[in-house]
């Protein structure tokens, strides 16, 4: 059973959100949810919403599902829009301050289906 989640146009960078990311690629999805709900990033909230989504898809997919033997095979983050302002600086000069934004792709995957995926000996 595979189930995929999107988030778009996220506020926050995509390297800030992939610290969080790599802590939760290839656990399962029950050990995931901890690691998300006791880390203190600020995406941790909306990375564990996502996973939530991705859980409830699965649901709706297949009917009922043992979430204890589904694990998260995909998760990565691409940017997104960079949101561009002005800050007024000295002598009459102005900077851009980029306001940047994720896109965010979080896959799970029953283990049995992993280990049809196998690979040719």
């Amino acid at each position: 059973m595979e189930a995929v989640a999107r988030i778009r146009n996220l506020r926050g960078s995509a390297r800030k959100a992939r610290l969080i990311l790599d802590l939760i690629r290839g656990k399962s999805v029950p050990e995931a949810q901890q690691i998300l709900l006791f880390s203190k990033k600020r995406v941790a909230s909306d990375v564990a919403k996502l996973l939530n989504s991705a859980i409830a898809n699965a649901t709706m997919k297949e009917g009922k599902t043992n979430i204890d033997e589904m694990f998260v095979s995909k998760v990565y983050a691409d940017d997104g829009p960079i949101m561009r302002r002005h800050r007024p600086r000295a002598q009459g000069r102005a900077t851009i301050i980029r306001k940047r934004t994720c896109h965010i792709t979080l896959e799970i995957l029953s283990t049995e289906q992993e280990e049809s995926l196998g690979t040719k000996s």
